[in-house]
């Protein structure tokens, strides 16, 4: 199945600064707001506390159920409205951790009925500690660091051959960053140095394939995150599970084309590299438009039925298939050329 015709030849390289000068400025932009709200914002599953979710058959004023936790000292809950607004369901936060269990629920029900006239119903508890919410950040952290490394590993190994170059190189960096993490220093600066040395290494030991996928795949995260601090959305377990599937997302497509790029550099020896590298985008346009589609079908379907529980992780996979597909045409591929440029340099 064909969305493009096969002898199409859209210039993509040619925009390639265009392209990257809006990365940039989207990059800096992410950035900014984390900077400006002093990192994400983390929900219950990072930061600790308690969240309720409560449902009512008839609507309520939120001031009300404020009331009602005041009068059992949770005056600092946030509280606001989940899912669609006829269905009367509400989030209850609360930065405590709270010993939860069969009598804290009934007595969050009597103070909600207390307060608003209405008995509602509990829907879902749940408490994570403050230790528990740092750990869980700290794991986050390093489930990204080392998938990104283990596909340094990959596309070294099957692009240019150096598995094990690339292998001393990964286990060297995991083995710093686990030993110096024992000695309490802060993960995520850990983990931003050590991806800045895994580029740097990179473009030493020439691994273009793997610096061109790293690059797309940091620039794909980076966005992504910058995006929910800018709406003002919360980081949860959900959200890292549907950043890592965007990773998978966007290593696929990149693949897709840097398969065709290989391929063409063996055909047409003769050729300029920006030339092969456009055509093989071109190529393989189809199947990435294909692909970027049928997903975001299926990610839009979730997003706008799949309820308030799953609402986040959809938004951000819709975010990831746009990010991910422009990355692979605009930002992994054109990277290539930079070692062009170099060998002319040398």
């Amino acid at each position: 199945m064909r969305l493009i015709k096969p002898d199409i030849n859209i210039n993509f390289i040619g925009k390639r600064k265009t392209a990257f000068f809006i990365s940039f400025a989207i990059i800096l932009i992410s950035i900014a707001s984390l900077v400006i709200q002093k990192g994400p914002k983390y929900g219950i599953d990072f930061a600790g506390g308690t969240l309720m979710q409560v449902k009512f058959f008839t609507p309520v004023n939120i001031d009300d159920i404020k009331s009602g936790l005041n009068t059992i000292d949770l005056a600092k809950s946030s509280v606001q409205q989940f899912g669609e607004k006829q269905e009367n369901e509400y989030l209850i936060r609360t930065n405590q951790s709270i010993m939860t269990g069969e009598d804290f629920s009934i007595k969050v029900k009597n103070a909600l009925k207390s307060a608003t006239g209405y008995e509602p119903e509990i829907r879902r508890v749940e408490m994570v500690g403050p230790q528990v919410g740092k750990d869980l950040r700290e794991k986050a952290l390093f489930a990204m660091f080392y998938a990104l490394l283990f596909i340094t590993i990959y596309i070294s190994g099957r692009f240019e051959l150096k598995w094990l170059l690339s292998g001393v190189m990964a286990a060297a960096l995991m083995g710093a960053v686990y030993f110096l993490s024992i000695f309490d220093v802060s993960i995520p600066f850990l983990i931003a140095v050590a991806l800045i040395v895994t580029l740097i290494l990179s473009w030493f030991l020439k691994l273009k394939y793997a610096m061109g996928a790293i690059v797309a795949l940091i620039h794909d995260v980076t966005i992504t995150v910058g995006i929910f601090s800018i709406l003002g959305k919360e980081f949860t377990l959900p959200i890292i599970a549907a950043i890592l599937t965007i990773i998978g997302y966007s290593l696929n497509d990149t693949i897709i084309v840097f398969d065709r790029i290989r391929e063409n550099l063996k055909k047409h020896r003769k050729k300029s590299m920006d030339i092969i590298i456009n055509k093989s985008i071109n190529e393989t346009l189809s199947r990435t438009l294909l692909t970027s589609v049928t997903t975001l079908v299926v990610v839009v379907a979730l997003f706008a039925l799949g309820g308030g529980i799953i609402h986040d992780f959809a938004f951000t996979m819709i975010i990831g298939v746009f990010v991910g597909t422009y990355s692979s045409i605009y930002v992994a591929s054109p990277i290539l050329l930079a070692w062009q440029t170099r060998g002319k340099n040398n």
